[in-house]
């Protein structure tokens, strides 16, 4: 049973390293550092009791600090190309700092755009759903295929090719956005992680699940976002 007005900590797991993009969490975007705009997403958010940015990193430390943020240093072996998010928040619950949240928001840095609200909506839905876990979907009208070796398999049937318009809601699939997670502290400390349990969802536009990996993924959403005119 989650309480009336649970506390809830905002985790944003930023690491120094990255092999795609260098200094992935620190590249401008939208004229600021990228972890900045999800820091500011989590401050804006009136259900949210603290943000945390958990990172082995000085330079993002000083300036998720510079920008409201608490900082959780978190160790090397915490931080590698091979650490999982999982272990961050293990290792965020396990630090002791601050009393314990009833609710964990976990917000990656490198899904930097979320619609007015998303955050406060999430957790209300959460709360009032009575889930144990909850994240950001958006639909997606691809046509998936599986390559086996040589060999092509398509994930749909071909001979019935749908527009998107004429697509039914039970044929509509569904990506994580990436952006917006919310958990128990009970669920996570009794499974080791964000996902599971009874699990809900909010849903955004199919713009909202792009995430930013290599220097085309951040040109690409940095103009997408002055179209949505998102700061």
């Amino acid at each position: 049973m989650i309480a009336p007005n649970p506390r809830v900590s905002a985790l944003i797991p930023a690491r120094g390293g990255s092999k795609g993009l260098p200094r992935k969490n620190l590249v401008p975007f939208l004229g600021e550092p990228l972890v900045v705009h999800s820091v500011r997403a989590a401050l804006e958010a009136r259900s949210v009791t603290d943000v945390v940015v958990s990172t082995d990193d000085d330079e993002i430390a000083e300036v998720a600090r510079g920008h409201g943020a608490s900082v959780l240093r978190r160790p090397g072996e915490l931080a590698s190309d091979t650490a999982t998010t999982e272990s961050a928040i293990d290792h965020f619950l396990r630090s002791g700092e601050g009393p314990a949240p009833d609710l964990i928001v976990l917000l990656q840095p490198t899904s930097p755009l979320r619609p007015a609200g998303a955050i406060d909506e999430a957790v209300a839905k959460l709360v009032e759903g009575g889930f144990d876990t909850l994240l950001s979907l958006a639909p997606t009208h691809r046509f998936y295929w599986t390559v086996e070796g040589e060999r092509a398999e398509p994930r749909y049937d071909f001979m019935i090719r749908p527009r998107r318009q004429d697509l039914g809601l039970d044929e509509i699939a569904y990506v994580e956005t990436g952006s917006i997670y919310v958990f128990t502290r009970e669920h996570f400390e009794r499974s080791g992680n964000r996902l599971g349990g009874r699990i809900g969802h909010v849903i955004h536009s199919e713009p909202y699940a792009l995430e930013i990996d290599t220097p085309a993924d951040l040109a690409a959403l940095e103009a997408l976002a002055r179209s949505l005119d998102r700061p």
